[in-house]
């Protein structure tokens, strides 16, 4: 259970990083890791309190948050690579 707590203090950091970061890109990377960060704490979760299903919902979300990752990182590279901002 401590676990859940500490992957918390580590989401907060990266909520203030994914806010101040310098670059899109820096942003873009905080988004990916607090995705990482809600799925393990699905998965200790879900381990500790015994709930099979709630494993099958992280795979979901792993699946998800990879897609949306990809094709924002297109989608930025697209818009800089054509001269906006």
């Amino acid at each position: 259970m401590h676990m859940i707590w500490v992957m918390l203090a580590l989401l907060a950091v990266f909520i203030v990083r994914v806010v101040k970061g310098p670059s899109i890109w820096d942003r873009l990377l905080g988004l990916s890791v607090i995705s990482t960060k809600v799925i393990l704490i699905i998965v200790f979760f879900a381990s500790y309190n015994q709930i099979a299903y709630l494993l099958d919902i992280a795979i979901v979300f792993v699946l998800l948050g990879f897609i949306s990752i990809i094709f924002t990182a297109l989608f930025l590279l697209q818009r800089i690579k054509a001269g906006g901002k």
